[in-house]
Formats: structure tokens, sequence, C-alpha cells
């Protein structure tokens, strides 16, 4: 065969390299639009029964040169490919990812701009046990500067007879201490009835691991306008941990803050592994603000500082810590709580790293 005529040949086979790959995305565009009619039909992506019909046919009309199993292999790669593009055509559908919003959301918490640049730390008591236990711990945090106050009212336990928080009176403490050191109030809230009334003793919904997925609460802090603090499940992937802030950003709030706190894995020096690389994936994949709570991740408050320090290098909005005046008398974790020495230590090293980074 001389070179023209070889020529010829690969000219043909570039043609129909070209016809082939019309043909793949126009069936591409046919799958996106099966994936959106299943969508609103609630129906899942993948169809095994559908995809085996699909194998069927091809076999059944191979006429060579290739083997069955090799076109098998190549159209399941396609098959694949198209599933793909249906997941990416849903989680382009997600108020919370970047691709609906580019710009960063800011939480707006008694002028602590969440999500514009800073870095902000929280602090507080794991639980409100009374009004001069949080007073001190709010003194020691104000003389720092700092404005955001931690404090747990209704405590979600392993065992039930664990201590299980104040309830609404120990809302009313955390509000009093805060209007009277000027700050703000976090906390947690377990029961969607409860919403109605917390909101008036807190400036922001915390929602913790364990409730991650409980989509009665999710949406019930959709509906209010007040900032929301999720948390990470224990054992969520990243991808069910975006889905659900879609469930609060879904009901109308959008000031939403995603905190990682450390999952369960085998590990057992740590409380939970901080996982440390969830921060910029989230910040690359949603354009809400992302902290982390270094205390529930290592349960360990030697380990506060350079877990911190990671949080604010990696790029978090903040980070949250555990403070108690007397932590050995603490009703519930003890061990993971700073005193107020080890607190002002934290706070002056993180300070520096964040001056350094400005």
């Amino acid at each position: 065969m001389s070179n023209a005529e070889l020529d010829i040949l690969r000219d043909k086979v570039d043609e129909i390299n070209l016809k082939l790959l019309d043909l793949i995305n126009e069936r591409a565009h046919l799958v996106q639009e099966i994936g959106k009619a299943k969508e609103v039909q609630g129906v899942n992506q993948y169809d095994p029964v559908r995809e085996r019909h699909m194998l069927n046919l091809i076999n059944e009309n191979n006429n060579g040169p290739f083997e069955t199993s090799t076109l098998q292999h190549i159209f399941k790669e396609i098959f694949k490919a198209g599933l793909e593009l249906q997941k990416d055509d849903h989680r382009k559908a997600l108020l919370v990812s970047r691709k609906k919003k580019p710009e960063n959301t800011i939480v707006d918490i008694k002028g602590e701009k969440i999500g514009d640049g800073s870095q902000y730390f929280v602090v507080g008591p794991c639980a409100v046990e009374s009004y001069e236990q949080v007073a001190a711990v709010a003194a020691v945090a104000k003389s720092q500067g700092l404005k955001l106050l931690r404090g747990g009212a209704y405590k979600p336990r392993t065992s039930p007879y664990d201590f299980q928080g104040l309830g609404l009176e120990g809302l009313k403490i955390l509000k009093r201490v805060a209007d009277e050191y000027d700050m703000a109030t976090i906390s947690e809230i377990v029961n969607p009835a409860d919403i109605e009334k917390a909101i008036d003793y807190i400036d922001v919904i915390q929602i913790g691991a364990r409730n991650m997925q409980n989509f009665d609460l999710l949406k019930a802090a959709g509906q209010v306008n007040k900032p929301v603090l999720l948390k990470r499940g224990l054992a969520a992937t990243l991808d069910e941990f975006i889905n659900a802030a879609e469930y609060i950003i879904s009901q109308g709030n959008g000031q939403i803050i995603l905190c990682e706190r450390g999952i369960r894995t085998y590990e057992r020096a740590t409380r939970n592994t901080l996982d440390i690389s969830a921060v910029p994936i989230l910040k690359q994949e949603t354009h809400l603000p992302v902290m982390v709570d270094v205390t529930h991740s290592t349960g360990r408050r030697d380990l506060l500082i350079p877990c911190a320090k990671a949080a604010l290098a990696i790029g978090a909005d903040g980070v949250m810590a555990e403070v108690h005046p007397d932590p050995a008398v603490a009703l519930s974790d003890s061990a993971q709580q700073m005193d107020f020495d080890q607190f002002n230590e934290y706070i002056t090293q993180l300070k520096k790293l964040a001056a350094v980074k400005a």
C-alpha cells in the first residue's frame, strides 16, 4: 500500500472519529434530558434493567470484527460517562453550589461578617451550667476582643443518663450574658418544635453532628430568618453534608455556615479524625463560609492550638473551641475544654497567625 492510499484511509478514520464525536455528544444531550425527567419523577438515575437491555441490543447487532466483550466494555464506559453527566446536572442545580452563586456568601452575626475574608473565633462552654459559669467565660472572651459565644442548652448525649442541658433556661442564661457583654450567641437546637421559641434567645441556630440529617429540623431552620451553623455528621460524606445544607437553603434561608468537626475513623488517639481537607473542598464546591470545630474533632485540649492553626492556614473562616472556668468539674466533656490560662495562650497564638496571614 502506497503512502497516498494510507493517507486516504487515515482521512476516512478521522472523518468517522468526528461522526462518532457528534453521535456521542448527541447521545449525551439525550441522556441529560432523561436525567431531568427522572429527577422530576423522583426516579433513581441508575437503571440496571435499562442498561442490560441496551447491552443486549448491542450484542444482538454486533457483526464484528470486535468481540462482544470488547464492545460491552466500550459501551459501559459510555453509559458510565452519561450517568456522571446526569449527576453533574443535579449538582449544578444545588443552590449552595459555586456554579449557582460564584461569589462568597457572607453571614452577618451582630456585625461579625463570617465569610468576608477575615477569620473569626467562637468560644464558650460545652454546656450552659449556670449564669456565673457563662458570664466568667464571656468576660475572658470579651477581654480578648471576641464576640461569638457558644454554649449548649440542649445536649444530645450518647448516654441517656448524661447531662442533657438546661433547655430553655440555658438559652435564657446565654442571652442574659450576651446582652451584658455585647456578644452574639450560638446554641444547638435538636427539636424542630423548639426553633420558634429559641430564636428569641440566640443569634445563630446550631445543628449538631447527630442531627445533620434530621431533615425536619433542617427544613424548620430553613424557614426562619436566623443564621444556621451546620455541623458535619460524624460519618457523613461531603456530598451528604452539602445536601444537608441544601435542605436549609431550599426553604429560603441562605444564612448558613458549614462546620467541619471531625469524622469517625478507626483511629482512637483522638475523639474523631479532623478532615482538614474538607475546608478547601467545601469552599470550592459551595459559596458558604466554613468553620472548624477543633474541640469536638480532637477531644484533646493539648491538640487545640496546632489543629486551629492548621484550620486557619488552610483557609477556614473561623475556628470553634470550648472554654470552661474549671474543666475538671464540667458537667460534660471535661477532657476537651480549656481553662482560662490555656484559652489566653490559644487565642494569642492564633491571633499571631492571623496577623501574619493578613
